[in-house]
Parts: C-alpha cells; structure tokens; sequence
C-alpha cells in the first residue's frame, strides 16, 4: 500500500527576503521569493525596514506558493519555518506566522535552522542534480557565515571550520564598496571578474591555523591597496575593474580552497558540498568543478535558486524531521542566534 505524500508548506524570512516553498516529500512544486529593492539605497540591508517589509509580502507570497503548487493549504501536512539565526524583527513575522497558521489548520509545526537549510538544500529532489552520501564536508559561505560541516546525517552536523571575524560574502560586499560598486556588490565582482586577469594585483593571504577563516585583514589590505592606487591615479578603478575584481576573486577562493584541501586531508571525506549565497559565485562553482579530475573529489553544487535564501531549503529540512515527528508547540521562539 502505498503510502500518502506529505505536503510542507516552508517559510523563510531571516533577512530582507520572503520567500515561501510548498514541497510533495522531497519534491519541490512551488518556490516564490519577494526581494526587497529598499535596501539598495542604504547600502545594506536595514533591520527594521526588512521587517515592515516581511508584513506586507507574507500573506501573498504564501497564496502565490500555494496557487503555484496546485494545492489548497487544508491539504497542507505540516508547516516549516525558519527559527534562526537571522534578524529577529525579520524572524518574527515568519515564526509568528507559521505558529497561526499550524495552529488554525491544526497541523504539525516544524522549526529549522537556516544553515542546517543550506547544508540540506542539495536532498531536494531534483532533476540533474546527485545527493551526496554520509558522511560529506559541507562548505557553506554567505553574507553572514563562513564554515566546514562534517555532515554525518541529516540531524548530526559538526562545524570544523569557521570565520573568526567576517564571513566571505561580506568581504565580497565591502570590496565591492570600495571599489564604488552598489549593494549588493559581490554578484558585481563576479560579473567584472570574468573579463579580468586574476594574477594582476596579487593580494596576501591571511595566515590563520587550522580550518578556520579571517577575512578582515583581507579587507583591510584591499582598502589601503585601492587607496594608494587611486592617489597615484585618479582613474585607476575606472581603468582597472576587470582585473581589480578578479584579483579580489582570485585571492578569496584560494582561501576558502585551501581550508577544504586540510578538511579533506583531516577528515579523509572527498565528497564535498557547498551551498549558502556566495555559492552563487562563477568563479567559486568552477574551482570545486575542477576538483573532481585535479584531486579526485566528489562535488555538489545545489541548483541556482536553492543558493542564496530560499523557502525550498526550508522545506526539506521541514520534511525529513516530519519524518521523524520532530515537531514544535506554540512556544517556540525565533532565536537571533541559535547554535547549531
């Protein structure tokens, strides 16, 4: 007898994007996200904006969701939502929610951790696209983290690496203002990367033991670099963006390949994973590619839109601890920051 599917509804507001997913078991039927243009003329995302803005897109983002989906929400198995970490003004409209949605449908209510998302995102059901089998190391680099995750199962993950200052998508974004480029800047830096050379202005790599990362020095050195040239030269950005962008590009994928090479030394595991925003990156997608034939690595790069932040990774994660009947009350809280 066959077993009957089990529909999540997931949602996802850690920062300034809301987004819903609605999954059949592993499936994806429906992944709507609602960007935030606001934030664009303050140069970063602003808290209490993001949250103002949260309250006007849940409601018809989650009927998007659904009408995409071919569902109607008394279908619905359960509800998944992300709880941290995050902006908590942001983290609040989607846990609250989720919590009277699960409560008026009186279906189960299912809280996850957004990097556990990212980490997960690559078991979603997609055609082209492998699963990686336990135990993997997983990279996961964004705006706000930087880590190696020895993922033993779906629920028994250990960080052996992390930033001990800023994450790898902020040193993207800082850079990019540095060099006058708007908000967001990292996909910028891609985009003029790919027409410059990346051995034109050779940046130091910070020395930090282990498996952990340090990227603020790195901006720092990038500061003082464009600073010096630009004094010399008014005109050296403008004549220089190709290369300046690819150097910079260059310099932060050795650092974050060199931390995988010593996982994999460490660990023995050749099965790697990346996922989080900046694995969004061209330059960072086609390095792990290479790996396969240089070092004989097995890669997993997730499908464009399970990258940056979305309600699908949610989804997944809310499915596989449906499965396991690991359900929340009304009482949970969203948490800013939670462990993991």
């Amino acid at each position: 007898m066959r077993k009957s599917p089990i529909f999540i509804l997931a949602i996802e507001s850690s920062c300034d994007d809301t987004a819903a997913a609605v999954l059949k078991d592993d499936k994806v039927l429906s992944n709507v996200v609602a960007r935030q243009s606001i934030h664009e003329e303050y140069g970063g995302v602003v808290p209490e904006l993001a949250s103002r803005a949260h309250q006007q897109n849940i409601v018809p983002v989650i009927d998007v969701a659904l009408k995409k989906a071919g569902i109607d929400k008394t279908e619905l198995s359960g509800i998944a939502f992300t709880q941290g970490p995050g902006l908590m003004g942001s983290l609040l409209v989607g846990g609250s929610f989720a919590k009277s949605m699960a409560l008026s449908l009186d279906i189960p209510l299912v809280s996850v951790h957004h990097m556990h998302a990212h980490v997960l995102a690559h078991f979603i059901d997609e055609e082209g696209f492998d699963k990686p089998e336990f135990p993997f190391l997983a990279m996961t680099i964004s705006g706000g983290h930087t880590q190696i995750i020895k993922v033993n199962s779906f629920f028994d993950m250990q960080i052996i690496g992390e930033t001990t200052d800023d994450a790898v998508g902020e040193a993207f974004d800082k850079s990019a203002k540095i060099l006058g480029l708007p908000y967001p800047g990292g996909p910028l830096i891609d985009k003029y990367a790919q027409l410059g050379n990346p051995k034109a202005f050779p940046f130091t790599k910070p020395k930090v033991s282990g498996l952990d990362f340090s990227f603020s020095g790195l901006k720092t050195q990038i500061l003082y670099f464009v600073q010096k040239k630009t004094a010399e030269n008014p005109n050296f950005i403008q004549e220089n963006m190709n290369d300046i962008c690819a150097s910079i590009q260059h310099i932060i994928i050795e650092i974050l390949m060199d931390k995988l090479k010593i996982a994999v030394q460490e660990t023995g595991i050749t099965q790697i994973a990346i996922g989080g925003g900046v694995s969004a990156n061209s330059g960072i997608r086609n390095t792990l590619k290479e790996t396969e034939t240089k070092y004989g690595w097995k890669t997993f790069i997730p499908k464009f839109e399970y990258t940056t932040d979305n309600a699908a990774m949610i989804g997944i994660v809310g499915y596989y601890k449906f499965l396991e009947n690991k359900f929340e009350d009304s009482s949970v809280v969203s948490k800013a920051r939670i462990d993991f």
